[in-house]
């Protein structure tokens, strides 16, 4: 649609992993050594991680065109939610091999497999198996990969293997039931987002490789973009490509800052609500005064008791302005309840204030400490330490009615009018009110305010069941499914599935949690994926559990 109006051969900013738009930045550089190196040495057992977003898939397009050995047979796993015969069935399709009889033999897979391998190990050949999304591997399968490596002649691997996930993959692979198989990783690599520069430059790179001329979004416009991004790839390419369909609406050849927070805002679905509310500054030195001594009380309260004894506020006197005729000091009565609401200290003001510790680490400090985690405690990365405590962090994207049926507190990035970005956590939801945290402090804003400023982002702790943080498919066998079955009866008997003693996802009990899930407005796809069991735990749990609401007006 905009293209020629910008002067484009193509769509710069498209969310799929094309390789020509592979931007080297110094990190991705590294990571595609890894890779590299993966399948170029034998016997390599790599790990790349990375959040959502971040560029990973395109990596591995990138090696798969353009840097795999000519005598390379690659097997690709793109959708691992499988139980164990089917992923290894799954690799077998891949190097052509036929399935063995009987079908679902674990036994008989293993060993078709080990004689291709073998036989191309004679011809000179290297096979290699690329796992991606790999953080969704059943402690199960993962096992199977374990056996997988054992598949070797006397000198070297006959299979080299590359798992790429999202950060929850290093959490899986430091369980203590699956440190066999991390032992046998030889090579890890964690892709970190872009930095505020490499975004910069990654805006011009894709626009220069779908034909652009001249610059489209200027300078105020690309520290937006980075601001809101984060540096994720991903978003900047969903928030680039909105902006410019906005600069494209209004005949504008340029995109600025405004047309990025716009489209950013686009692309939560949440209102513009910029426009309902406004900050009144008082124009008399006494207002101004005032408004202070508020905005004072406002931010100290939670921690009055540590503070000096003061007056009152109605008995607190200021003196007058320089220069000022004399007379009685002026004393500020407390205010009415409309000069109260005219008075209040906004959100966008408040996190300026508190800019030194809206840090994401003070936040997810915070977090932990509402859960009775003391993070002080360990040198470990704190979602690694949540780990050995049965607990797991789940980082992803939401609207805020979905937030709010997770029903947990979480850590979110508000980006205030300046574009700058702040990391709180939301306490609590109570009514139309949402209480928040900002570096320690409690403070209390409308919904509606802290929706406007936040863009989907979140970080949340929850406790997974058996403390195993894995999805649940049809066809899964395990302890965890039992859990599900039991959970669903629970909470309604219409999720019953019967035999409720059974460990089997079979299909009445997919059929159950679809019902779940569309009650519960979650993507129906018959996978108890992790916020399909967090929303469980939330009606389950018990009321020590840290909640956002009550258990009943999540079900709302």
């Amino acid at each position: 649609m905009y293209t020629s109006f910008f002067g484009l051969n193509e769509k710069p900013f498209s969310i799929t992993p094309d390789p020509r738009y592979l931007f080297m930045s110094e990190r991705h550089g590294e990571a595609l050594a890894h890779l590299v190196y993966g399948v170029t040495e034998s016997g390599g057992f790599m790990q790349l991680t990375g959040e959502v977003g971040t560029g990973k898939t395109t990596l591995c397009r990138s090696l798969l065109l353009n840097r795999m050995p000519n005598n390379a047979d690659v097997a690709v796993v793109l959708n691992p939610q499988l139980s164990a015969p089917e992923f290894l069935e799954a690799i077998c399709e891949e190097l052509n091999i036929a399935t063995p009889e009987p079908r679902g033999s674990i036994k008989a897979l293993l060993s078709a497999l080990n004689e291709h391998l073998l036989k191309a190990h004679a011809e000179g050949r290297r096979t290699i198996l690329i796992v991606d999304e790999a953080q969704n591997l059943a402690p199960e399968v993962l096992e199977e990969v374990r056996l997988l490596t054992n598949l070797e002649t006397s000198k070297q691997k006959l299979l080299q293997i590359i798992l790429i996930g999202q950060p929850e993959l290093r959490e899986l692979l430091a369980r203590t039931d699956l440190r066999q198989l991390a032992q046998r990783i030889t090579g890890r690599y964690h892709l970190e987002p872009l930095s505020r520069e490499e975004t910069d430059k990654y805006i011009e790179h894709r626009l220069q490789v779908a034909g652009a001329l001249g610059e489209v979004f200027d300078a105020g416009a690309k520290r937006a973009v980075y601001r809101l991004s984060q540096g994720v790839p991903r978003l900047i390419n969903v928030i680039c490509d909105r902006a410019l369909l906005g600069a494209y609406s209004q005949g504008s050849r340029t995109v600025n800052r405004t047309l990025v927070h716009r489209a950013a805002r686009e692309i939560t679905g949440e209102p513009d609500l910029q426009k309902s509310w406004r900050w009144v500054l008082p124009v008399t030195g006494i207002a101004v005064a005032a408004m202070l001594i508020i905005a004072a009380l406002a931010w100290f309260n939670a921690h009055r008791e540590t503070l000096p004894a003061a007056a009152p506020a109605s008995d607190v006197a200021l003196a007058e302005p320089a220069q000022a005729a004399p007379g009685p000091a002026t004393v500020i009565e407390a205010p009415t309840e409309l000069e109260a609401e005219e008075t209040a200290v906004s959100l966008h003001e408040q996190l300026a204030v508190a800019r030194e510790i809206t840090s994401a680490d003070a936040a997810l400090a915070t977090l932990f400490e509402i859960w009775g985690i003391d993070l002080a405690a360990t040198s470990l990365p704190a979602c690694e330490y949540a780990l050995t405590l049965g607990y797991s962090c789940l980082s992803d994207r939401s609207s805020w009615s979905g937030l709010r049926r997770l029903n947990r507190p979480a850590v979110l990035e508000l980006v205030d009018r300046d574009g700058d970005a702040h990391f709180v956590v939301l306490r609590a939801i109570n009514g139309g009110n949402a209480e928040l945290s900002l570096g320690g402090v409690s403070v209390s804003h409308p919904s509606a305010t802290v929706a406007d400023m936040w863009f989907g982002d979140y970080q949340l702790l929850w406790q997974p069941p058996n403390g195993a943080a894995v999805s649940l498919f049809p066809g899964l066998q395990t302890r965890n499914v039992l859990w599900l079955r039991e959970s669903l009866a629970a909470i309604g008997p219409q999720y019953r599935a019967e035999p409720l003693d059974s460990d089997i996802y079979d299909e009445q009990l997919e059929a159950r949690v679809r019902e779940f899930q569309r009650d519960q407005r979650l993507d129906v796809d018959g996978v108890a994926g992790k916020q399909t069991q967090i929303i469980i735990n939330s009606l389950i749990e018990s009321d020590n559990t840290p909640r956002l609401t009550s258990p009943q007006l999540a079900q709302e």
